[in-house]
């Protein structure tokens, strides 16, 4: 099993509910084709740094997640069938990428102990 970290956002017009059930959906198909989920985080909404869909903002999303390889194109496919992804990046994390997502993991819960 390959490691990998995706990030994904989703488009401002959602409600709440909407966003929680498409981050609910890309965990459940994920696990669903024998993915383990190391960990995910919810950025909030943020501004993009360029318009999209003539959008300037949206929800930010990141997965961390154990997956075989052959699992990777079906699931970009499934963002790609989404209406409510404006983008995402799927990328493979080496042993150096994986050390520093652990420290990042810790700085965010040093500020946010309540997580």
């Amino acid at each position: 099993m390959n490691h990998y970290e995706t990030v994904f956002i989703l488009n401002p017009v959602l409600s709440d509910t909407q966003v929680k059930e498409t981050v609910k959906k890309f965990e459940d198909y994920l696990v669903s084709k024998g993915a383990e989920m190391i960990y995910k985080e919810d950025w909030g909404l943020k501004k993009l740094a360029y318009p999209i869909q003539k959008k300037k903002t949206g929800f930010y999303h990141l997965f961390e997640f154990k997956a075989p390889g052959d699992i990777i194109t079906a699931y970009e496919l499934e963002f790609r069938r989404d209406d409510s992804i404006m983008r995402y990046l799927t990328v493979g994390l080496d042993k150096h990428a994986a050390a520093w997502a652990d420290v990042r993991k810790e700085r965010v819960k040093s500020k946010n102990p309540k997580k």
